[in-house]
């Protein structure tokens, strides 16, 4: 090709006449992007085909057999944290709000959700659960509390208020490939939906464990080329600050330089973003049960200092990427299109390999998510709610098929429930996520909080933890317009709940009958077991 029909592509490219050019540029760019995801998904599949072998019984399929090491524990822990709902709807709509300050809420991922959680939840979650061999969330509840009504409200909170969450994936994802390949929404959603279910179906928590790795390292490099290459379209990082100072909106604040400073327009809303997406992790039950399977006390250790590094280079990536999403408010229109199309837009010029590896970055984090969101709600649904209570008894193999059913059971939910969202456009992906995350970690984390660390928590109080919750967060959901205008948002609205249970739980714990003091003490004797060791001098000081 000689110099001259170089000018003809891109002058088709373009939009000019020469319709040849530009259909043939369009193939090798189809073709690309084609081709990386089918070996994406191949290698998925390949993995979840040879974890087959792990999958046989219920620790196995469940847990991984509790013998999961520091690095794919850690990468499964983050890669379940974020996914294109961080990437595509909190990154669009927070960083529009609070402009480069949005990147606190990427640190507070990092080092509240993901250090503080792993250092003060890691090792006393895994000793108890094994001590009370419970391999879910709502099983451990009914065994530390003595109470099977419990365990199965647990269970059917997580089943309701994990739906809206996943559905907010597929929502997410389907804004990137419709910038990529201007595929059907519908189309998008069935494939992720079919490949995820293949891998995790297959080869259970060990499956799902290895691609989290896989698709954790690609969301690595895939965020920093991305936020380098978006910042280089800007001029570098120093010219797109000039440029993000420039920017006024006086409905948001008649402060100049407003998006480029230290805590934004609004440090209060922000606030409220950080504790709900950061504390949240500390409740969440696809978040804690990656402790249930890590292999030993020295792994969770090294798998604290992985996960944070992991959790402050993609979730600060994120929030830092999408503070500079009003510098293309010339292509945006939030009022027509909504937040959710800010980070597909600023991501729509970039070149076509760029492009491609965006698409594999956000199949990453959504796969990921959402094999942990429908284990998690297998395997509570089936050891749970169904086992010992609509079968009387179910031996390994007939648990792990069950699981594997209601996999199949819950997936097809989440589909049918993410067209309905897409067709009648109910809320932004931000929002689910918000009324998920509120209502089970507002639920959950003080309870399981508690629970690990205070004999005295007692299980009235984890009633009124569960109730006010999720009364407050579905309120929120139908009569939103009669909370006060801060707790109007649902992100809001999930951050009060969280703070609300640390409150509920050990005023409730004060007034109400303590537990048993011998069934205390068989609980927590875990923590207390006597090691012998030797040692070099055992003369000591005597004389």
């Amino acid at each position: 090709m000689n110099q001259n029909e170089f000018i003809k592509r891109k002058l088709c490219v373009r939009g000019y006449e020469l319709v040849w050019w530009e259909r043939n540029d369009c193939k090798m760019d189809l073709f690309i992007k084609l081709l990386m995801l089918v070996i994406f998904f191949g290698v998925m599949i390949g993995i979840g085909l040879y974890c087959r072998r792990h999958a046989t019984d219920v620790n196995g399929f469940v847990l991984g057999g509790r013998n999961v090491g520091p690095w794919l524990t850690a990468f499964a822990y983050g890669t379940s944290y974020f996914s294109a709902v961080v990437f595509v709807g909190y990154a669009g709509q927070f960083g529009w709000k609070y402009g480069i300050a949005a990147t606190w809420a990427g640190l507070g991922n990092a080092f509240l959700g993901s250090l503080l959680a792993w250092a003060v939840l890691g090792r006393r979650t895994r000793i108890m659960t094994q001590h009370l061999n419970s391999a879910t969330m709502p099983e451990f509840f009914g065994q530390r509390f003595e109470s099977k009504p419990l365990k199965l409200a647990a269970s059917a909170i997580i089943f309701i208020f994990l739906i809206p969450y996943t559905a907010s994936l597929y929502n997410g994802l389907s804004r990137l490939f419709g910038m990529a390949f201007d595929i059907d929404y519908s189309v998008c959603v069935i494939v992720m939906a079919v490949l995820t279910g293949v891998y995790v179906i297959a080869g259970g928590y060990m499956a799902t464990a290895i691609n989290d790795f896989i698709q954790g390292i690609i969301m690595i490099f895939g965020i920093i080329a991305v936020v380098l290459a978006v910042l280089n379209s800007q001029g570098g990082f120093l010219a797109a600050l000039d440029k993000l100072a420039a920017v006024s909106d006086e409905t948001v604040s008649a402060a100049p330089g407003v998006f480029n400073s230290f805590f934004g327009p609004d440090p209060v809303g922000l606030l409220g973003v950080v504790i709900l997406t950061s504390l949240g992790t500390w409740g969440l039950p696809q978040m804690v049960q990656k402790f249930y399977a890590i292999k030993s006390e020295s792994a969770i250790n090294k798998g604290m200092i992985i996960s944070t590094v992991f959790a402050t280079i993609v979730a600060g990536g994120c929030y830092f990427l999408g503070g500079f999403g009003r510098l293309f408010s010339d292509k945006i229109d939030i009022a027509a299109n909504g937040y959710d199309s800010v980070v597909p837009t600023m991501l729509s010029g970039l070149p076509t390999i760029l492009i491609a590896v965006v698409v594999i970055l956000v199949l990453s984090a959504s796969m990921s998510t959402l094999s942990s969101l429908v284990l998690a709600s297998s395997s509570t649904l089936t050891l749970d709610f169904i086992k010992g209570n609509m079968i009387k008894e179910m031996d390994e193999k007939e648990q792990v098929k069950w699981m594997r059913a209601l996999l199949v059971v819950f997936i097809a939910i989440s589909v049918v429930l993410a067209l309905i969202q897409y067709r009648s456009n109910v809320t932004f992906i931000a929002q689910l996520m918000g009324v998920s995350w509120g209502a089970l970690a507002g639920a959950f984390l003080a309870p399981f909080l508690y629970g690990l660390y205070w004999k005295r928590t007692t299980k009235a109080a984890c009633w009124v933890s569960f109730l006010f919750s999720t009364i407050v967060m579905l309120a929120n959901i139908f009569f939103r317009a009669s909370f006060p205008a801060l707790l109007q948002s649902p992100i809001n609205a999930g951050a009060f709940c969280m703070l609300a249970g640390l409150v509920i739980v050990p005023v409730v714990s004060m007034f109400t009958k303590a537990p048993e003091q011998k069934t205390l003490e068989g609980i927590f004797s875990c923590y207390q077991k006597k090691v012998t060791v030797s040692v070099t001098d055992s003369i000591g000081d005597q004389t």
